[in-house]
């Protein structure tokens, strides 16, 4: 039955044939890029997160983000972000890829890619840099403006002094 609702949210997905050739493949949430067929650039990482801005849904706060985390072997999971009008209820697109990632069986990140439209860096909120730390301490975190500027974090940098599952053996 799980395979059968899986495949139906894929073939009702806007993410047709026709529309994935613009982008990088790994921008649908449901396809993942596989570093044994060719190793994903940076530039490549940052287009997959940016490609996510058109998919976010903030009808309230109107700020799309876009993520596209890397795991350590390679794959690429992305995720926008999710509002709901019951705010604490959404989910930041950080969470979102971390989420579809743990999903799939993958709890080893490389680097992450955060996007936005603004003029500033778009920085993970607190809540996501700690489900960051949660799987991967020293985080890559790779964050752009509006413009494609970005500007590169160590998760350290984000969250020092940080609690992790250590502290709870």
């Amino acid at each position: 039955m799980r395979a059968t609702a899986l495949l139906y949210i894929m073939i009702r997905s806007p993410w047709t044939r026709e529309r994935r050739m613009s982008v990088p493949s790994c921008t649908s949430p449901w396809e993942k890029f596989n570093k044994e067929e060719s190793a994903m650039t940076r530039e490549e990482l940052k287009a997959a997160a940016v490609s996510m801005l058109d998919r976010a849904y903030c009808p309230y706060s109107r700020f799309p983000v876009g993520a596209a985390l890397e795991c350590e072997e390679g794959t690429v999971y992305t995720g926008c972000n999710v509002e709901n009008a019951a705010y604490p209820a959404g989910i930041c697109a950080e969470r979102n890829a971390i989420s579809h990632a743990v999903a799939e069986g993958h709890t080893r990140f490389r680097r992450i890619v955060i996007a936005g439209q603004g003029e500033d860096f778009c920085t993970p909120c607190g809540i996501c840099r700690q489900v960051m730390r949660e799987f991967a301490p020293e985080l890559e975190v790779i964050c752009l403006n509006g413009a494609g500027e970005e500007r590169s974090f160590t998760l350290p940098e984000l969250l020092p002094h940080s609690f992790g599952p250590e502290f709870l053996e």
